[in-house]
């Protein structure tokens, strides 16, 4: 895959997120999967991934929209910069537009997404949403708990800093 056919499966993805059809939105993925969702949590596999699109995201979420721009390829990995917006449809929040910007990092193997990770700053959606100080402390916890888990974390702690040259 070239950077062009990235910059397409980049569009068809972003356009298959927002039909709200799981089962389209996972065929950009092999198999075996890792979806690591902000706000969800990871999803591995086709079938799970199709779950927290179309049955957790779209459930919570009407007017989806979400562009990806300046992507980078290496014929592996690939990272861009996006845009989205939905109006939510959780009942504590129904009606309020949100947007928000992240990043995305795309593992590819044979043109399908075997990886994907997103960077995305949620306190700006909540703030959009007028979610309550308390509740959004419970999130960022939570949010907290799964960066200081994973594997890469505890990797990074024990490489210790960098020696200056």
């Amino acid at each position: 895959m070239d950077h062009r056919a990235f910059a397409e499966l980049l569009r068809q993805f972003t356009l298959s997120a927002e039909s709200g059809d799981g089962k389209r939105f996972a065929a950009h993925f092999t198999e075996d999967a890792i979806y690591y969702d902000y706000i969800y949590g990871p999803h591995t596999g086709r079938a799970e991934i199709a779950h927290m699109m179309q049955d957790m995201f779209h459930r919570d979420a009407a007017n989806y929209r979400w562009e990806m721009f300046d992507p980078v390829f290496d014929g592996t990995m690939g990272y861009a910069w996006s845009l989205s917006s939905f109006t939510s449809t959780i009942p504590d929040f129904k009606g309020k537009p949100v947007v928000i910007d992240g990043m995305s990092r795309f593992i590819v193997s044979d043109g399908l997404i075997s990886e994907y990770r997103e960077s995305v700053n949620g306190g700006v959606a909540m703030s959009q949403l007028g979610v309550a100080p308390e509740r959004m402390n419970k999130v960022f916890q939570r949010w907290t708990g799964w960066l200081k888990n994973r594997p890469e974390t505890g990797d990074y702690f024990a490489r210790g800093k960098q020696k200056q040259s």
